[in-house]
């Protein structure tokens, strides 16, 4: 009662009114979705092979410009098979950063291989000067690949994340990479819609870059299908292998004849037609995205205390996650009043290279990702994000000592 009571007041003395729970990132819904699922209902084709599954692949096609992309049933499946296809075996490491979701460190796993983590730049994504320093200074290449000289494995790929829909700078980290013979599989699950527009990668979508882009359509996503991901890849070859091996590898789909050992991970008719529906809205969702941004942005322009993440200059980004930066005691202390106020926040990802499962696996001068994780919080982002609900989440920011 106390507590509530506190909230109450901090709620009169700021004008706002207490209202409806505003959510961290949920979807918006309200296109040709029921249509188009409807129609898979009444046709029957509601598992892995269907009209949307393949319209979904080519419509992502148009829009990223990649050659290829095969539909997947989550953005962790797209890591997992897309690691496989660069080569990545057992006892083998993956460069990876500290700062994202776990599931690209899951997917590294699943190879039976490990991570070398590395330290994040201003924007959260992995710091490539670091990461070149590692290569040259830790690894020796031999035999065409690049050898860790602390573990003696071969280092064989890396995944760049782009991180709350920031374009990582791949410009000078692709040329090492390819004289020392690491597969690049980008990250790419949150930022649809995000490009270059500067650099030698300017007019080109995150994913697109190295040899593998993985896409992901989670519930809090850009756009949704539910669950759902996406393969990007520029390669022919490579294309096919991904679309055999997500669908079980059949070699004789009549007697069932499997010459390797494939998954079920294709994406359901139904999840595509949902994301075709999606994707219809997807440059409107952007634009709100910008236009949210802009009034997050106007209204703690005056706040000395707490600053809004902005997205790199070489890059156009989705603003998938609007997020802010302040001292630990006042992140902490947004956190619980915002909480108290039915907004829901949440801070970043739990470093990687402290997780349980990781802590004995090699991290490299990891400092500026420590300070990001303390100073950072995630501020509600959904494309049905009101204007008064902006300015209600800034007015409590802006009187909260």
């Amino acid at each position: 009662m106390i507590k509530n009571a506190k909230n109450m007041q901090s709620m009169l003395k700021t004008g706002i009114k207490a209202d409806k729970y505003i959510p961290l990132s949920v979807p918006t819904i309200n296109g040709n979705e029921w249509k188009y699922v409807k129609e898979c209902l009444g046709s029957g084709w509601v598992s892995s092979a269907g009209k949307y599954v393949n319209l979904f692949e080519e419509k992502i096609v148009q829009y990223t410009g990649a050659k290829y992309a095969i539909a997947c049933v989550n953005g962790t499946s797209a890591l997992h098979v897309s690691l496989r296809l660069a080569g990545v075996e057992p006892g083998d490491e993956v460069i990876v950063p500290t700062i994202t979701f776990i599931a690209p460190i899951n997917a590294v796993k699943y190879l039976y291989a490990n991570p070398v983590f590395m330290d994040a730049d201003n924007y959260y994504n992995i710091d490539s000067e670091k990461t070149i320093e590692f290569i040259k200074k830790e690894t020796r290449f031999k035999g065409g690949y690049s050898i860790n000289k602390k573990t003696g494995n071969i280092i064989k790929a890396i995944i760049p994340v782009h991180v709350l829909g920031n374009a990582g700078w791949l410009d000078d980290l692709i040329d090492i990479c390819s004289d020392r013979n690491i597969k690049i599989v980008e990250d790419a699950s949150e930022s649809l819609g995000s490009r270059y527009i500067k650099g030698r990668f300017k007019g080109k979508h995150t994913g697109t870059i190295g040899e593998f882009g993985c896409l992901s359509f989670n519930g809090n996503k850009i756009i949704t299908t539910g669950g759902g991901g996406i393969i990007l890849t520029n390669d022919k070859k490579l294309a096919e292998k991904v679309k055999y091996l997500t669908t079980q590898a059949k070699d004789d789909d009549v007697r069932y004849i499997h010459n390797d050992i494939g998954y079920n991970y294709r994406l359901t008719n139904v999840q595509a037609a949902m994301g075709v529906a999606q994707l219809e809205r997807l440059d409107e969702f952007l634009k709100i995205k910008e236009n949210n941004f802009l009034v997050y942005k106007n209204e703690l322009f005056e706040n000395s205390e707490v600053s809004l993440n902005e997205c790199p200059d070489y890059a156009k980004c989705n603003r998938w996650l609007y997020t802010v930066k302040a001292n630990k005691r006042k992140i902490i202390g947004l956190g619980k009043i915002l909480a108290g106020n039915k907004i829901q926040t949440r801070p970043l990802w739990f470093l990687n290279h402290l997780q349980k499962m990781y802590k004995k696996n090699q991290s490299y001068n990891i400092v500026n990702a420590i300070n990001l994780n303390s100073n950072t919080l995630c501020l509600p982002s959904s494309v049905s994000l009101k204007r008064h609900e902006i300015v209600k989440i800034t007015k409590l920011i802006n009187t909260t000592n």
